[in-house]
């Protein structure tokens, strides 16, 4: 169900779940701001999450509130994982959900990094 990205952080959502290893996940790379792993219910045959360390609800919530060092490190883990995967070359899709209209399903900035076929125009209608 899609979550009101302007509530504030929920510290039981799935994803501060898994970064206090409550969950398992299948981690693709991991350093001091972000964890990057696979999807369980993958939408491409490479589609992977990339989530920062810290406590945000939303790329609103990242930009407005994180640090720069933060930011910057967060950025940077997207483009390392889209490089490790072997993705730069033939071209991947990142997308970040915010709210309602966008159907933001957990309160934590995700990024997901789809790739592995070609993903066709992106569609809004």
């Amino acid at each position: 169900m899609p979550i009101d990205a302007t509530q504030l952080y929920d510290d039981q959502n799935i994803f501060a779940k898994i970064l206090r290893g409550e969950i398992p996940n299948r981690t693709v790379y991991e350093d001091e701001w972000a964890l990057a792993f696979h999807d369980i219910n993958p939408q491409a045959p490479e589609h992977v999450l990339v989530i920062p360390k810290g406590a945000y609800v939303c790329w609103d919530d990242f930009s407005a509130k994180a640090s720069e060092a933060e930011i910057a490190g967060f950025v940077r883990a997207v483009g390392h994982v889209a490089r490790t995967m072997g993705l730069v070359e033939p071209g991947y899709r990142l997308l970040a959900n915010t709210g309602f209209d966008a159907h933001q399903e957990v309160p934590h900035l995700h990024v997901h990094i789809f790739g592995g076929k070609p993903l066709g125009p992106m569609l809004v209608r």
